[in-house]
C-alpha cells in the first residue's frame, strides 16, 4: 500500500504542468534574468583612471616637485591614478567641454582646478590636490624652522606613508554582493514547495476536492495517506531545488563555497519548512484552493522580498531595527544558510539559522497534524 500511493502522488506531482513550472522552470528562468542584470555589477564598480589636463605653463614647468608628483600617478601601471594630457587653456577647456577629461589643473597663480560637474573623479582629483598642497605647506614649515631637516631625509620621511589600519575579512572567501542574491532564489523556490503541500493537504479534505472525499471513506486511514504522500511531496521538491542548485552552481557558475554535504542539508531543512509552510496554510484556512494560493504566493513573496531578494539593503535595515524578524523569516533562514558557509569561516551562524528553520518546520507540520486530525465530516 505504502509503494502504491507514493508512486501514485509521485506520478501525480509530476503531471501538473502548473505546480512543476513554478517550482522548477519559473526560480530557473529569474536566476537566469539576475544574472544578465548583475553580471557588469562588480565591474562596474572597479577603478578607472581618470583623465585629466594640465596646462603646460612656465610656472608648471618650473615647479619640479608637482611635476615629479604628477608623473608619479601616471607613469606606473600598477598604480596608476591619472592619465594626463599637457596642454594650454584653450585646449583643456574644449576638452572638458567634450567631456573628454574630468577636470583640468593650472598652476598659474597657485594650483587651481577647473571641472565642469561634479562627481567620484572631481572629488579624487580635488582630494589629490589638497593633499599636495597641504603636504609642500608643511615641507616649507619645517624647512623654515629647521633648513637641515632636508639632509636629514625629510623628504623620504615626507613620502614614506605608513598605514596604522589593517583591512581584515570575517572569512576565507572575498565579500560577493551578488551571490544573496541568488541563494534568495533558492529560499524562494524551497517556499514555492508550498504549492505540492497545499495539493496534498486538499487531497485528503473531503470538503475541498472530489478525491479527499474518497480517501475519507477509504479504508486506509487519511493520515497514513497524507504522510506517504508528504514523502512524494517532499521527494520531488527536494529533487527540484537540487536541480537549481546544480543549474546555479555549474551553469551560472555561482559560488556556494565547498561544503557541499552542508548545502545539501540546507537545500533538504528548506524544503522540509517549504512544504510544511503549505500544508499549514492549507489546513488552518477553510476557504477555496484561489484563497489559499494567494495567501501561499503573498506569504512566500514577502518573506523573500524581506530576505533581500528585490533589495539587499532591506535585510540589515531589519537586522538594525528589528531582528527578530529576520530570525522568524525562512526566506532569510534559507539565504543566511547558504551566505554563512560561503563567507564565514566557522559554522557557529549557520547552525544557528539551521536550527530554526527545522523548528519552524516542525511547528508547521505539528500544526498541520493537530488540525487535520479533529476535522471531521457530517457527511460526504
Amino acid at each position: 500500500m505504502f509503494k502504491h500511493i507514493y508512486l501514485y502522488r509521485l506520478k501525480c506531482i509530476l503531471r501538473d504542468r502548473q505546480t512543476m513550472f513554478w517550482i522548477m522552470l519559473f526560480p530557473i528562468i529569474l536566476s537566469v534574468l539576475f544574472q544578465m542584470s548583475l553580471a557588469n555589477i562588480t565591474t562596474a564598480e572597479e577603478f578607472q583612471i581618470i583623465k585629466i589636463a594640465v596646462i603646460d605653463n612656465n610656472e608648471f614647468s618650473e615647479n619640479s616637485t608637482l611635476k615629479s608628483v604628477l608623473d608619479s600617478v601616471s607613469k606606473d601601471d600598477e598604480n596608476r591614478l591619472f592619465e594626463i594630457t599637457y596642454t594650454t587653456v584653450e585646449e583643456a577647456e574644449t576638452l572638458l567641454k567634450d567631456s573628454k577629461i574630468s577636470g583640468y589643473i593650472n598652476s598659474d597663480n597657485g594650483l587651481r582646478l577647473t571641472v565642469k560637474n561634479s562627481g567620484i573623479n572631481q572629488t579624487i582629483i580635488k582630494i589629490f590636490l589638497d593633499d599636495y598642497i597641504q603636504t609642500s605647506a608643511t615641507i616649507q614649515n619645517i624647512i623654515k624652522e629647521d633648513s637641515s631637516a632636508i639632509q636629514n631625509g625629510l623628504l623620504a620621511n615626507v613620502f614614506n606613508r605608513n598605514e596604522y589600519l589593517k583591512e581584515t575579512s570575517a572569512g576565507s572567501a572575498n565579500p560577493n554582493t551578488t551571490v544573496h542574491y541568488f541563494y534568495t532564489i533558492i529560499a524562494m523556490a524551497c517556499l514555492y514547495g508550498g504549492f505540492i503541500g497545499l495539493k496534498e493537504v486538499m487531497m485528503i479534505q473531503a470538503n475541498q476536492s472530489a478525491q479527499g472525499a474518497r480517501v475519507n471513506i477509504a479504508p486506509t486511514h487519511k493520515m497514513k495517506v497524507f504522510i506517504v504522500s508528504m514523502l512524494a511531496a517532499l521527494t520531488i521538491q527536494l529533487a527540484v531545488i537540487i536541480i537549481l542548485l546544480l543549474f546555479l552552481m555549474f551553469v551560472l557558475k555561482v559560488d556556494f563555497g565547498n561544503q557541499f554535504g552542508y548545502i545539501l542539508l540546507t537545500c533538504i531543512a528548506g524544503t522540509f519548512t517549504g512544504v510544511t509552510f503549505g500544508t499549514f496554510i492549507s489546513s488552518i484556512i477553510k476557504k477555496g484552493e484561489g484563497i489559499k494560493v494567494g495567501v501561499l504566493i503573498t506569504g512566500s513573496m514577502t518573506m523573500s522580498f524581506l530576505s533581500g531578494m528585490m533589495f539587499s539593503g532591506i535585510k540589515f535595515i531589519i537586522n538594525q531595527k528589528a531582528p527578530i524578524v529576520n530570525y522568524l523569516n525562512p526566506a532569510n533562514l534559507i539565504a543566511d544558510s547558504f551566505y554563512a558557509l560561503y563567507y564565514y569561516d566557522n559554522n557557529t551562524q549557520y547552525f544557528i539559522n539551521l536550527t530554526i528553520l527545522l523548528g519552524i518546520g516542525l511547528i508547521f507540520s505539528t500544526a498541520t497534524y493537530f488540525v487535520l486530525r479533529r476535522q471531521k465530516y457530517a457527511n460526504i
